[in-house]
């Protein structure tokens, strides 16, 4: 038995819908239709184009034909406010928009990060959820709203017309309780914030609603959650890297880890499918590299990673976590400056810097990941754009002295079908029985450790 599904995934730089077959044993991805996700800067303020996404998410339906369901994933973090009569207040801010400065400073001044940590378990990150409201508890927005929903649930309520919050993005917004897997009332009224802004929790695999005569169904709408999904491992003992834009580095755990230790490495206990923590660390991934392409004119990936792979290797590190290359614009000069450059450096040898760097950053997470969650790996998974880099592959397997297994690119996707698929009775079984679909039916390449 067959059915067809679409899977709207939305990332940082643009969105798609994919169909995918799915049976038991096979899995096969189309393409329907891609479209450009490009933030919009206006009165000082980056917004999201929500409603030119919500136009090409409507356009890719469109196209997908029939389907058993829809399921859709985003990035995290971000909301748009609804008011009374069920109109969103605005376009929803972007999370590299410089409103959080200084605020997650206030907010550890109310709640300490030791207690926010041991209730959470998230890594603290300005742009979280929590410090977004905080910038903007005080606004005319903030006032009238009476629903807070995050960027996939937004667009599924626009289809649907039913409101929620699925668990594993919520997980990120630093407002909900490790523990309990629901909204931290207890926080949220210590932070002045309207706990009735917070809509129902719903987990992966539950009916959101209805779309022209098709299911809309939650899945693991982070893009972090469906991409784990998606990772093709045979057992327990992996590490995964979803490396794109960011690079997500972690393990996946039955159960939180919330030391002192783990807190000061800045590590997360982010919610996966099927009950599991996924406890990683976000680490700048590709976003430095993109950032300088589209300065030099968007020259031929390949070609510019063929001349890294020349250089010297780890002559030039620096450390991408620095907060310096969070914002964009003028990255090649900020990479110059912290790595100790000539003004001339050529494309190449900041590339090679880049993709060092990057490499060296994953070999540290995963090493603390195992030591502070007392988790043993055997091998690393890379899934999304970064398992197409052939170089980084290659240097995060000699760096970690472990074998990488690359792909699938469309990982996101995949989890966010295979998600779908059990809802509807076509695959049965735990992420396991999901994750031996994909080892049948995707191309994995290895890399040793040299």
């Amino acid at each position: 038995m067959t059915k067809d599904f679409a899977a709207v995934d939305l990332g940082a730089s643009s969105g798609r819908v994919m169909v995918g077959r799915v049976g038991p044993s096979e899995i096969t991805l189309t393409e329907a239709h891609r479209f450009r996700n490009e933030p919009v800067r206006t009165n000082h303020t980056l917004y999201w184009d929500i409603l030119g996404l919500h136009r090409g998410v409507l356009e890719g339906l469109r196209r997908a034909g029939p389907v058993e369901s829809i399921g859709i994933d985003s990035w995290a973090v971000d909301y748009g406010l609804v008011d009374a009569t069920g109109e969103l207040l605005g376009n929803p801010v972007h999370y590299r928009d410089a409103r959080t400065d200084g605020v997650p400073e206030r907010v550890a001044e109310t709640i300490g990060d030791e207690r926010l940590y041991e209730i959470t378990g998230l890594q603290k990150l300005p742009f979280n959820t929590i410090y977004q409201l905080a910038a903007a508890k005080e606004s005319p927005q903030y006032e009238v709203a009476q629903q807070l929903l995050l960027i996939p649930d937004l667009l599924a309520y626009w289809l649907t017309g039913e409101t929620g919050a699925e668990y594993t993005n919520a997980s990120t917004t630093e407002l909900v309780d490790v523990r309990t897997r629901e909204w931290s009332s207890p926080l949220i009224e210590k932070l002045g914030l309207r706990p009735s802004l917070f809509p129902s929790i719903r987990h992966p695999g539950s009916v959101i609603g209805d779309f022209g005569g098709t299911r809309v169904v939650a899945v693991g709408s982070h893009d972090t959650a469906s991409a784990v999904v998606g990772v093709p491992a045979a057992g327990d003992n992996f590490a995964y890297i979803s490396c794109g834009t960011w690079s997500l580095v972690g393990l996946e755990l039955t159960g939180p880890v919330l030391s002192a230790a783990s807190r000061a490495a800045n590590f997360t206990n982010e919610g996966g499918v099927d009950g599991t923590i996924r406890y990683l660390r976000n680490v700048m991934g590709l976003w430095p590299l993109q950032e300088c392409m589209r300065e030099w004119g968007s020259p031929d990936i390949v070609e510019l990673l063929r001349a890294a792979s020349r250089e010297k290797p780890f002559a030039h590190v620096v450390d991408l976590d620095d907060p310096v290359f969070l914002p964009p614009g003028d990255m090649a000069g900020r990479l110059i400056k912290a790595a100790g450059l000539s003004p001339d450096a050529t494309p190449a040898l900041l590339t090679r810097c880049i993709v060092d760097s990057l490499a060296l950053a994953h070999k540290r997470a995963i090493a603390q990941a195992q030591e502070l969650s007392g988790k043993h790996v055997d091998a690393v998974h890379i899934v999304g754009g970064g398992a197409r880099n052939e170089l980084l592959c290659q240097l995060t397997a000699d760096a970690c002295g472990l074998p990488v297994l690359a792909g699938p690119v469309e990982a996101t996707a995949l989890g966010n079908l295979l998600v779908q698929a059990r809802a509807a009775g076509v695959i049965d079984g735990d992420l396991t029985a999901l994750r031996a679909v994909l080892r049948k039916t995707q191309q994995i390449v290895r890399y040793e450790p040299r």
